[in-house]
């Protein structure tokens, strides 16, 4: 796979010093951000993408040896870059810090705030089973933590912005000595945020988040099953200021058919003939799941006899093309004859010994 130039990403010449970088970095990062993009794979792969470039070009060493050697040159090294989103904020989070309201210049080598993101939801739906064949697009409704409506999620009130705890200096972590050792644990007057509220949000309370409701559109593909999970970035619970949203995970239950059975991508019917169609030979009509269809039933059939019809099952949910309709048939025994039937067939059963 081709990967892009470092430099390229962050839209800087080779000589950019680093506060260019930096400055570079921010706004790639902030065009990009998860929260400014809900559910957006190629905006997430950019913003992933431009941290990588950053971590780079902002490290002297290995910035020295992506321009001698490029990537190849960094992957002999062990690097590999960010697992997540996580791993972003945690490194970069005072690059993020300036927009939210923070003017703190923090060193790569100091503790990092603790930024929250947001906590992901399990939403159980239920779709009938020609649902699930052939897919379809349903809209659901959540209650959810979204940023404040009032204070757009800072949790200061309009007009005033939260500004770096007086007790870590916006670090998240305060620092104790003791003798040789200097042990570092969460700031116990803002409980790892790192932030300051001097005046709340009157409807938040400081929070910076409120309960909504939130109408979520559910674009289910064919071919899911029972225990299929779909996965929608963004639409979890907000985070904590520059911190992502969680993700909605919808997990599927298929409703039982009253006629057809599901083998993997096939389906699997029970269909009844009479003696005579066995015997004689005929031509059914079978249920499909779009409509019906004519098979030949030859001479001499068993009751447990298999006809398969092509590319009548379920659509392949990782590919093209369908899986197959089995058709089982059984021999009807025919009940309350009449003694006219009682004597053709014992008339049978004599030319038949």
């Amino acid at each position: 796979m081709n990967r892009r130039d470092y430099y390229e990403i962050l839209g800087v010449g080779k000589t950019a010093s680093e506060e260019e970088i930096k400055k570079n970095y921010r706004r790639v990062a902030m065009q990009y951000h998860p929260d400014k993009n809900p559910g957006n794979k190629e905006a997430e792969d950019k913003f992933k993408e431009a941290a990588e470039a950053y971590e780079v070009l902002s490290d002297r060493q290995k910035r020295e040896i992506y321009n001698r050697f490029g990537h190849e040159g960094l992957n002999s090294t062990g690097f590999q870059g960010f697992g997540g989103f996580d791993d972003i904020f945690s490194s970069f989070g005072d690059i993020f810090e300036d927009v939210f309201g923070f003017g703190r210049q923090q060193s790569r080598g100091q503790a990092r705030r603790t930024v929250r993101a947001g906590a992901d939801l399990r939403y159980d739906l239920k779709i009938s089973f020609l649902d699930a064949a052939f897919g379809l697009t349903r809209t659901i409704d959540l209650d959810k933590l979204h940023p404040c409506s009032k204070c757009e999620g800072s949790g200061a009130a309009p007009g005033t912005s939260p500004s770096a705890c007086p007790t870590c200096h916006g670090r998240g972590q305060v620092m104790q000595s003791s003798g040789f050792f200097t042990i570092s644990s969460t700031c116990p007057h803002c409980h790892g945020t790192g932030r300051f509220i001097a005046k709340p949000c009157s409807h938040c309370h400081g929070m910076g988040k409120e309960q909504q409701r939130k109408t979520v559109e559910l674009k289910i593909p064919a071919g899911v099953e029972t225990g299929s999970r779909l996965r929608l970035r963004g639409e979890g619970e907000a985070g904590d200021p520059g911190a992502p949203h969680g993700d909605l995970y919808v997990f599927i239950h298929v409703e039982e058919h009253d006629f057809f059975v599901r083998a993997e991508d096939d389906i699997v019917c029970r269909v009844a003939i009479s003696f005579v169609q066995a015997a004689l030979g005929a031509t059914v009509e079978v249920p499909t799941l779009k409509d019906t269809e004519k098979i030949k039933i030859p001479k001499g059939t068993q009751s447990g006899q298999i006809f398969r019809l092509k590319g009548k099952g379920i659509p392949h949910l990782q590919g093209y093309g369908h899986g197959d309709q089995i058709i089982e048939v059984f021999v009807e025994t025919p009940k309350d004859l009449t003694k006219k039937q009682e004597a053709l067939l014992r008339e049978f059963e004599k030319l038949s010994s």
